[in-house]
This record gives C-alpha cells, sequence and structure tokens, in this order.
C-alpha cells in the first residue's frame, strides 16, 4: 500500500482521547494511540488505514508530511455518531548516511508527542484489499511483525467481539517481534489478545529474535517452520485467507520459510498464486 496511490485531499480533524505506551522503558518505544473523529461522514472498516498529516513547513519547503498507519481497532461508531479508532504507532529515527547524524522520524515522534485533547488532520480511510472475509466459516491465516500486528488486533476483536455470529474457521496469528518486550499486545505490560487465547478456534505463535542485540528480526520463518503441519493443511483449505503485514522484508522472509515447509519454490510459488488469483492472498507492507 503506498499512499501515493489514494486522494488524500479531503482531511477530518481527529482529537486524542489516549495515547499510551505499550512498550517497557527499556525497549523501543512504541504507543496505542486512540482517536475520535466526531464528522459523521467518516467510517472504516477493520484492515483499512488512514493517513497522518504532519502540519510544516518541513525540509525541502514540503508544507506538510503525510504518512500511513494502519487502523487497531474494530469499527466503533457512537450515538452521536462520532467514530473511535486507534493505531499502533512506534517512535521511529533514522540516521543520515552523509553525516551519520540521527534525526528523529517526522510522522512518529509527532504522534508519540501529542497529548490527550490535542487535535490532528487525517485523511482516509485506505485500502479495500486488506478486509476479513464475511464467511464466519473462513479461516485466518495472519502472519506479522513489529507494528504488522495492528490490522490483526481489529480483525480478531471484531471477528470474536462484533461478528453477529460465532466464528467457526480456524483464526491463526503468528507474529514476532526483537524481545519479549516487544510483543506490543502481546507482551507482559498490554497483554491485549490474551482474552481470546479460550477461544476454541483462535491460536497465537509468537517468535523472538535469536539476538535482540544485534536488532536482529523475529525469527517467525522457524516458528512457521516449526507449525510446518498445520500452516500447510491451512494454505491448502480453499476456505482460508491469508494476511502478510509488516516490514517489506517479510516478503522475501516468508516465500523462503513456505518453500522449506513445502519443499520446493516453484510449488510454493504455483500455491501462492493460486491464492492471489482467488482473491485470499492480502498483503500490507511498510518500510
Amino acid at each position: 500500500m503506498k499512499l501515493a496511490e489514494y486522494d488524500i485531499s479531503q482531511t477530518y480533524k481527529a482529537t486524542i482521547l489516549h495515547s499510551n505506551r505499550i512498550t517497557n522503558i527499556n525497549t523501543a518505544e512504541v504507543r496505542h494511540i486512540r482517536l475520535k473523529i466526531e464528522d459523521p461522514t467518516f467510517y472504516f472498516i477493520e484492515g483499512q488505514s488512514i493517513a497522518i498529516t504532519v502540519p510544516g513547513p518541513h525540509a525541502f519547503g514540503n508544507e506538510n508530511h503525510t504518512r500511513l498507519y494502519s487502523i487497531a481497532s474494530p469499527r466503533n461508531v457512537d450515538e452521536n455518531h462520532a467514530t473511535d479508532l486507534s493505531i499502533c504507532v512506534r517512535r521511529c529515527f533514522y540516521i543520515d548516511e552523509v553525516s551519520g547524524e540521527r534525526y528523529p522520524g517526522v510522522a512518529s515522534n509527532y504522534l508519540c508527542d501529542l497529548k490527550p485533547g490535542e487535535s490532528l488532520r487525517i485523511a482516509g480511510p485506505f485500502g479495500r484489499s486488506f478486509l476479513p472475509p464475511r464467511d464466519a466459516t473462513c479461516n485466518l491465516l495472519m502472519i506479522g511483525v513489529g507494528t504488522g500486528i495492528a490490522p490483526f488486533r481489529a480483525f480478531i476483536k471484531h471477528v470474536y467481539d462484533q461478528q453477529k455470529t460465532e466464528w467457526k474457521g480456524k483464526v491463526r496469528l503468528f507474529y514476532g517481534a526483537r524481545s519479549g518486550l516487544d510483543l506490543l499486545y502481546l507482551n507482559d505490560k498490554n497483554n491485549d489478545l490474551a482474552n481470546y487465547y479460550d477461544q476454541d478456534t483462535f491460536k497465537a505463535f509468537e517468535a523472538l529474535s535469536p539476538r535482540p542485540h544485534l536488532d536482529e528480526d523475529a525469527d517467525v520463518e522457524h516458528t512457521l517452520v516449526d507449525n510446518a503441519k498445520e500452516v500447510w493443511e491451512l494454505i491448502q483449505d480453499p476456505k482460508t485467507h491469508v494476511y502478510v503485514s509488516g516490514i517489506t522484508r517479510l516478503e522475501s522472509m516468508l516465500d523462503k520459510s513456505m518453500a522449506e515447509i513445502i519443499g520446493s519454490d516453484e510449488v510454493w510459488q504455483t500455491q501462492k498464486n493460486a491464492l492471489i488469483a482467488d482473491s485470499r492472498w492480502n498483503t500490507l507492507y511498510y518500510d
């Protein structure tokens, strides 16, 4: 999903309701930020994203700076037709390749610094291909890294809390982080998804980095391989919808692990193309 693909000219005023840090003080800062949009024309469904506009001026003469964030909550409209939604934001920094200096990421630091009661401008929602199926007998195979868990949190809350019929399909979440403190909605500080662990249809598989002190990515691929039989059975089931969300390099990591599970890259690519053709392969990558 690329911002350039969307029209962000229409914006809405959003007010910060809550901004809570959901990672330990000893690890990277990630915040769960809850927003309220009082415009009755704004409406979203699970799996969509919003664009956050940071007022300028910015570097290179840009008036505004805009970035997409996945919505991390199910739809919720109150009696006054105001919409309540949440996003998951990691405070980011980058190193200038020329000077070697460390600079704060514009959008993430702007959002993390906002306080309850303050307002901002958003656009959207965007994205129509990353949505949960309406059929409650379908299986959901979700694979994510880092803040890629955001749309899955919305999915899980929707299918178990707001779905009018009991979800009968299998729901499997493979999620990775650098350490247990980085597991976001699965960590000791905020074990948000623990409420669903006793559901007959739900299982979560957590993967950590083998060397978090070297800033290595979570070992999601090995967690998938360790559960190869169940993963492959789900992939072959025509009622399974696959969702992948996270950093761009997750795509190649996933292709490698799935080829290992199946025993052939050619067979995996054939299976993956069949899922894509059947609109059951959905991805949401970010840099």
